[in-house]
């Protein structure tokens, strides 16, 4: 067992050492609290703040009755604090959210190349009916959240770059959470949106990169018109 007594550094950074230093993954149990004190040899009022910190950041879980562990290192806090910027840029033109919306847009247009060579000349039934589900929400004038997800989930599953996959799903997470957390009107031809999706999906097993480029944009355009939409409405409001 690594011992790390005497280390310099916060409280935070050196319980973050000690995890790579025992080479922990998430889901492995943390030393417990008096182990930590002693090892570090730090306070057990630190020891708690850390815990707190990095608990916050999704570096430790601590699960109640049963211990602390390693978290999950995903991207919740990037989530969580785009959120709260969204709110805050709430009637500035929505810039937060507009950004993220660029964001998934760069990188859905920067996978083009690996999802054609994934895809192409393959059959997705599993895609289809998702997107098939997308027409009939519409249609019935539902939104569809969950078919959305699990249609790009799906689509971005096979790419071999983890890290891009987890930031495609966090900005969709934090796009689909802004829209109506600020007020925003479904996008009046979504069904734009949907036939978009089929669009991509027909591209990618075409092999044909542009026309998947082309779809990806025909897929924002309904929410960059809300967004236009949405922004007018509160500069007009903004001048009475």
């Amino acid at each position: 067992m690594v011992r790390t007594k005497g280390a310099g550094g916060s409280a935070v950074e050196r319980i973050q050492e000690l995890i790579l230093a025992e080479g922990l993954v998430p889901g492995d149990p943390m030393p417990t609290e008096t182990a930590l004190c002693e090892r570090l040899d730090i306070s057990r009022s630190s020891v708690r703040e850390a815990m707190r910190t990095l608990a916050s950041l999704d570096i430790v879980e601590v699960r109640h009755g049963h211990g602390t562990f390693v978290g999950q290192l995903s991207l919740a806090p990037l989530v969580n604090g785009l959120l709260f910027r969204a709110r805050l840029d709430d009637g500035n033109d929505l810039r937060a959210l507009r950004e993220v919306v660029e964001l998934r847009i760069a990188i859905d247009l920067s996978v083009a190349d690996q999802l054609v060579d994934i895809y192409r000349g393959t059959v997705n039934p599993e895609l289809e009916s998702l997107v098939e589900e997308m027409r009939t929400l519409a249609g019935q004038g539902k939104p569809f959240p969950q078919a959305d997800a699990a249609f790009h989930s799906t689509l971005f599953a096979e790419l071999p770059n983890g890290l891009m996959r987890q930031l495609a799903q966090a900005f969709w997470e934090i796009h689909t959470t802004a829209v109506p957390m600020l007020g925003l009107a479904p996008a009046e031809d979504i069904l734009d949106t949907v036939e978009a999706h089929r669009a991509m999906l027909v591209a990618l097993e075409a092999g044909d990169t542009d026309a998947y480029r082309a779809a990806v944009h025909e897929h924002y355009r309904p929410l960059g018109r809300t967004l236009d939409a949405a922004a007018e409405t509160g500069r007009a409001a903004a001048l009475r």
